[in-house]
């Protein structure tokens, strides 16, 4: 049989369609890791880590399939207590988005006493008193990888259970991906059966350009660490995108001018050290070479002004802010 004259090959099946669908709201503190958590599930850099308090300031969708489920994982701002126009914001964003959410993952992480014990932190207790009652909750106990041996969790567990009602228990560590594979069936389970809610080929709800401002901002946490991170905002100017290429112009917003010095460094080495790094990931994200050009400008007071919030992209995304 010569080339031409076999049959053709079968086209792959086509993947069956998820019997249930829903929404999850990742919950918690700020840094107990709810957004390494999200970037594990998906398999993907979608939402900005850095070694800062407060640094996811919207609620990021990430779509994730398990099983017979399509699950929206929704990764939410840190509940804190606000200092400013911006604090509020976050956390409204935070419990709209448990609020809509079909199920609750609350992400904590253990907390150690003096002597060695584990124990629930106090905002844990606080948060779960009120945030998301009423909703079936999965516990998420992160960073377990830090404690030997693992058997001292049990007692943690045991108070966890005895703060709020608990759906499934599931100790896991984002970082190293372990536990994800029950956490998702957890999850998965208790969606209701619907139709998928995203189309199949969608990874976010989000703009190319809102994720572009993301990466750039996560690059200025990493270079500025605890000099910057609550003054810096980033909108993008214009996006234009191409196969060969994105071209991206975008400004970044700071409150003084000492913190636009800081920005740029001497001889504006660190604002090129930020704009390299960030372009690399953009490119990444794209799967295609990425032009970054950025600016620096000063808006007194803009973290603390609602009327500035909804221009630099901090408005509710239901009165169409939050893009960016």
């Amino acid at each position: 049989m010569t080339p031409d004259s076999r049959a053709p090959e079968a086209a792959p099946p086509e993947p069956p369609t998820p019997a249930r669908s829903g929404t999850v709201a990742l919950a918690g503190r700020s840094n107990v890791g709810k957004s390494t958590l999200l970037n594990a599930l998906l398999g993907e850099e979608l939402s900005v880590v850095a070694p800062t308090p407060q640094t996811t300031r919207d609620a990021i969708l990430g779509i994730v399939y398990h099983r017979d489920a399509q699950i929206g994982v929704l990764d939410t701002p840190g509940l804190h207590k606000p200092r400013t126009h911006l604090g509020k914001r976050m956390n409204a964003e935070a419990r709209a988005a448990v609020n809509d959410a079909d199920l609750v993952v609350f992400v904590a992480d253990p907390v150690e006493r003096a002597g060695g014990e584990l124990a629930v932190h106090e905002g844990d207790r606080t948060l779960l008193a009120d945030v998301g009652a009423g909703k079936p909750t999965v516990l998420a106990l992160n960073k377990i990888d830090r404690v030997r041996p693992r058997s001292r969790l049990l007692p943690l567990l045991e108070e966890f259970a005895k703060v709020r009602d608990f759906a499934a228990f599931v100790p896991i560590s984002a970082r190293r991906r372990d536990g994800l594979g029950r956490l998702l069936d957890e999850v998965a389970a208790r969606l209701p059966e619907r139709p998928p809610l995203f189309p199949p080929d969608e990874l976010s709800d989000r703009p190319l350009r809102f994720f572009a401002a993301e990466f750039v901002r996560e690059q200025i946490l990493r270079a500025t660490r605890d000099e910057l991170p609550y003054v810096v905002a980033v909108t993008v100017d214009s996006f234009t995108d191409a196969p060969s290429g994105a071209k991206i112009a975008a400004t970044i917003h700071v409150e003084r001018e000492g913190q636009k010095g800081i920005l740029v460094g001497k001889g504006g080495a660190k604002l090129r050290d930020i704009g390299t790094a960030a372009r690399e990931k953009i490119g990444r994200f794209l799967d295609r070479p990425a032009h970054l050009s950025l600016f620096v400008r000063v808006d007194p007071g803009w973290s603390d002004d609602p009327r500035a919030l909804v221009d630099l992209g901090y408005g509710s995304r239901r009165d169409g802010g939050g893009s960016k």
